[in-house]
């Protein structure tokens, strides 16, 4: 059954002292990646019995590539980096889990990848509506699938850049040292994953040297001490609020300079 593994409550994985090898055999036993799959082959076998036209169903793939990314980078600047979710009893419990666990410990695997349950709805939302208005339930498939596969992608390609390794693909390079600037460095800046067109768009691509002054609230989103005086219910559930750097909270392997500070885990070394 998805979700009861052992491999998952019973131990720990963080991404930093993994091989790809270990990478690729947590990422397919993780519930919500066998979700994605399993959801879009459920709809890519519905949709080959009822699409009716090839073009309408083309445009749903594009427009998903193209809305995707895009609702992504709202949601993580505007709501996973907005800390207004912190503010209410109701909310501190979700932000703690979708955003704020992450920065404090960038390369815990339980809690890199998105919970359904956060994810599956924002993905419904953009990509079954025009999916249906281009070719009814077959349109919707369509574009419900392709939505899924991105997410499972957009995950994967997150696990890599969290890894202590060099990619060799320079493309994968540069994702995964504006990602590392975006986690140790800067966190106001660099909120795509695969795709930064909308950082270029809105004017938050940055690079390592473009900002010389580190941010003091890169780990923490700004849920500091005084903050949490204020609004308990985070810093409650995780046992108060430590604002040390993740390698002095949990000694991680492959913590090598990314910047002349070298308080950044390097796009890396083994």
């Amino acid at each position: 059954m998805f979700g009861t593994s052992d491999f998952w409550t019973k131990q720990t994985h963080h991404l930093d002292k993994m091989t790809m090898g270990q990478l690729v055999r947590a990422y397919f036993r993780y519930y919500a990646i066998q979700a994605y799959l399993a959801i879009a082959a459920v709809c890519i076998l519905i949709a080959s019995f009822t699409v009716t036209a090839v073009v309408p169903n083309l445009l749903a793939i594009g427009s998903t590539l193209i809305l995707f990314p895009l609702v992504w980078y709202i949601l993580h600047r505007w709501v996973l980096h907005g800390t207004w979710l912190a503010k209410s009893p109701l909310t501190a419990a979700t932000w703690k889990r979708i955003h704020y666990d992450h920065h404090m410990d960038p390369h815990n695997l339980q809690v890199l990848f998105g919970a359904l349950h956060t994810t599956l709805p924002p993905i419904a939302l953009i990509t079954m509506p025009i999916g249906y208005g281009l070719d009814g339930i077959g349109g919707l498939c369509v574009a419900f699938a392709t939505g899924c596969l991105m997410a499972a992608a957009n995950e994967f390609v997150h696990c890599i850049q969290h890894l202590s390794i060099k990619p060799g693909n320079d493309a994968l390079k540069t994702m995964k040292l504006r990602h590392m600037a975006h986690h140790f460095h800067d966190e106001d800046g660099n909120y795509g994953i695969t795709d930064f067109t909308w950082d270029r768009i809105f004017g938050t691509l940055y690079d390592r040297q473009d900002r010389p002054e580190k941010s003091p609230y890169v780990f923490n989103l700004g849920y500091d001490a005084a903050m949490a005086a204020r609004y308990p219910w985070v810093a409650e559930l995780s046992g108060g609020v430590d604002e040390r750097h993740p390698k002095h909270r949990r000694p991680p392997k492959g913590y090598d300079e990314l910047a002349a500070d070298g308080d950044a885990p390097a796009a890396g070394q083994n």
